[in-house]
């Protein structure tokens, strides 16, 4: 996968705001791996625009939609010869105990890091160009140059009620991407169309090019059909175009 450069194109607003949220907790774990001061004040920027998808729209909600969903369709799999029974098994318990935890009225993600005092006073900063400089937040600045192990137990702290969510955000995400078998295509002079079969649901477009590729792809589409164009761009000061020559790529439709 080292060599390739993988274009996700969702297909609904779940999958929109379910790659959103993988992209947030993806920035997190990446930058917990060293808690300096300018890390965590991007973890804790990205906690909070959790927070906002969180607040939106019942994310929650959707989430138990296609959890529930995926369960239903492991247990159609169940009596297929083909399938690992025992694999199968341990990703539906697996399952099974994320919805348990979803499906707790008392369970409010998000909940610890709006009640908490330091956080709150960043969150009304951050919109103002360099509001969150030392001067306008001292409170702020002093947690900043706490102990390295006290700013991490207070980040684990402020992220303790997200982990199912983004445990089952992951879940949900695996399963959906490994719900296809890639296929190789052509893009006639840059363009490639295909429609949807009306029996089938597909959530989200993956197109896989060579790291080394010279193009990359605009992805759109709908219930019906999906368009590829591949695009060309011989610097960032230029508009891109769509080639004119064909590509060769790898498709993915992940219909789960």
């Amino acid at each position: 996968m080292q060599n390739k450069i993988i274009f996700e194109q969702p297909l609904n607003e779940r999958m929109r705001n379910f790659l959103r949220l993988e992209h947030l907790f993806d920035l997190i774990e990446f930058r917990l791996e060293d808690t300096h001061e300018w890390n965590c004040r991007s973890i804790l920027e990205s906690l909070l625009e959790i927070n906002d998808l969180l607040s939106r729209s019942d994310l929650k909600a959707e989430l138990i939609k296609e959890l529930e969903r995926h369960s239903s369709i492991l247990v159609l799999l169940k009596n297929n010869p083909a399938v690992d029974e025992s694999r199968l098994n341990s990703i539906n318990n697996e399952i099974c105990s994320l919805l348990k935890l979803l499906r707790d009225k008392s369970y409010q993600p998000g909940a610890l890091l709006k009640n908490d005092e330091v956080v709150t006073s960043f969150k009304q900063r951050i919109s103002i160009p360099g509001g969150t400089c030392n001067f306008d937040l001292p409170r702020f600045h002093y947690w900043l140059n706490q102990p390295d192990t006290n700013r991490k137990q207070d980040i684990k702290k402020w992220s303790a009620d997200l982990d199912p969510i983004k445990r089952s955000i992951y879940m949900a995400l695996d399963m959906v991407r490994n719900s296809t078998h890639p296929a190789k295509e052509k893009a006639e002079t840059g363009f490639y169309q295909k429609p949807i079969e009306s029996n089938l649901s597909c959530q989200m477009i993956r197109v896989f090019l060579p790291s080394a590729s010279l193009y990359y792809p605009e992805i759109s589409g709908g219930k019906q059909r999906f368009t590829v164009r591949f695009m060309e761009q011989t610097s960032t000061e230029a508009r891109p175009v769509q080639t004119k020559n064909d590509v060769d790529f790898e498709l993915h439709c992940c219909i789960l």
